[in-house]
């Protein structure tokens, strides 16, 4: 993962490991038209975050990386 997008991921697990939310609110929040930092796409493709139906929730391997394991 790139320095310049690490903190963002950071920012962008903690506020939804404090409650599943639903996709709709997650991409309003959280979508960027900046190509240099895609925070959702990252973390979708790291499996930080799962989608269950409606509802984005942290995974346990976005639970490590919020809590300092180098993955």
């Amino acid at each position: 993962m790139e320095a310049t997008i690490e903190p963002l991921v950071r920012d962008f697990l903690a506020w939804l490991a404090k409650e599943p939310r639903l996709h709709a609110e997650v991409i309003e929040n959280w979508r960027t038209s900046c190509p240099r930092l895609p925070v959702w796409e990252e973390c979708t493709d790291q499996k930080f975050v799962a989608r269950k139906g409606p509802v984005v929730e942290v995974t346990p391997r976005g639970h490590a990386f919020l809590a300092g394991a180098r993955l």
